[in-house]
C-alpha cells in the first residue's frame, strides 16, 4: 500500500507541476527534502494516532454503520466528501461528520482545530486512498448551493487589499512571487491538490487539513480568516474538491 501511495503521489506531483501548483514553489533544497520524505512521511505517525482515536469509537466498522454504509462501500463513500447528510440537514466535511459521530457515540467531540481532529479526520480520509474523488455537486440542491457559494468565495474580492483567492491563483500569475514563494494556479480545471489534503507541511512540521490550509492562505493575503467548519469554508472545500473530481486520493499528502 505504501508503495502504491508513493507512486500516486509522484503522479499527482507531476500533474501539479503542469498546472503550476504548490509543488512549483519548491527550492532545490526543499525538493530534495520532499523526495526524502516521500519514503518516510512524518504524517504517517499522526495518522496512526488518528487510527487509535477512531478505534476508541469502534473503528471503521462502527463508522460505516453510523453512515449507513457497508464496510466494503465505506471507502467510496468517503471519497464523496464534502457531502449533504440528511440527518444533519447540511453539507459537511469529514471532520464535521466525525464531530457528530463522536457526539452521537456519547464521546466528547474534538474541536475542528484540534490536533486530535486533524489526525483522526486525516486517517478517516485515508481509508479512501486510491479511490477517485466522486463528489456529486448535482446530488441535491444543497450541494448545488454549496458549490455555487464556494465558487463565489473563491472569486470574491475582499479585505483592505481587495484580493480574492483567484487573484493569487490563476494562470495569469504563474511565476509571480508573494512572500518569497511563486504563486500556483489552483484555478486550473483538473487541479488535483484536493486529493492530497490533509497533508504534512514541511515548513510547519505539522499535519494540516485543506480548510486549515485555506486559512493560512487567507492570513498570508491579509484577509479576514473564515472559520473552520463555517458554511463558507465548507463550501470552498466543496468547490475545490469538485475541481479535483476523478483524481485518486493519496493521504497523507506532502507539501512545502
Amino acid at each position: 500500500m505504501r508503495k502504491v501511495l508513493q507512486i500516486a503521489l509522484s503522479v499527482l506531483v507531476a500533474s501539479s507541476l503542469a498546472y503550476g501548483s504548490e509543488q512549483f514553489s519548491m527550492s532545490d533544497a526543499d525538493r530534495a527534502l520532499y523526495e526524502e520524505l516521500l519514503d518516510n512521511n512524518p504524517a504517517d505517525m499522526m495518522l496512526a494516532s488518528g487510527s487509535e482515536h477512531l478505534d476508541a469509537l469502534g473503528g471503521a466498522a462502527s463508522l460505516a454503520k453510523y453512515l449507513e454504509q457497508s464496510e466494503d462501500s465505506l471507502a467510496s463513500y468517503l471519497a464523496g466528501f464534502p457531502r449533504y447528510i440528511d440527518k444533519y440537514k447540511s453539507v459537511v466535511s469529514i471532520d464535521q461528520m466525525l464531530q457528530a459521530f463522536m457526539h452521537d457515540s456519547g464521546a466528547k467531540a474534538y474541536t475542528l482545530k484540534s490536533e486530535e481532529m486533524f489526525n483522526m479526520s486525516s486517517y478517516v480520509k485515508s481509508l479512501g486512498n486510491e479511490q477517485a474523488i466522486n463528489i456529486d455537486i448535482n446530488a441535491n440542491k444543497y450541494m448545488q448551493e454549496a458549490y455555487a457559494l464556494g465558487k463565489e468565495v473563491f472569486n470574491t474580492r475582499r479585505g483592505g487589499r481587495g484580493l480574492s483567492c483567484y487573484n493569487c491563483h490563476n494562470s495569469n500569475v504563474i511565476g509571480a512571487v508573494l512572500r518569497t514563494q511563486p504563486l500556483p494556479d489552483i484555478s486550473a480545471k483538473g487541479n488535483a491538490s484536493a486529493a492530497t489534503w490533509p497533508a504534512y507541511r514541511m515548513t510547519k512540521s505539522k499535519l494540516a487539513t485543506l480548510q486549515k490550509r485555506f486559512q493560512g492562505c487567507m492570513e498570508n493575503a491579509l484577509l479576514a480568516v473564515i472559520p473552520l467548519g463555517s458554511k463558507e469554508m465548507t463550501a470552498l472545500e466543496v468547490y475545490f474538491t469538485h475541481e479535483a473530481k476523478g483524481a485518486p486520493i493519496a493521504i497523507p499528502g506532502l507539501k512545502r
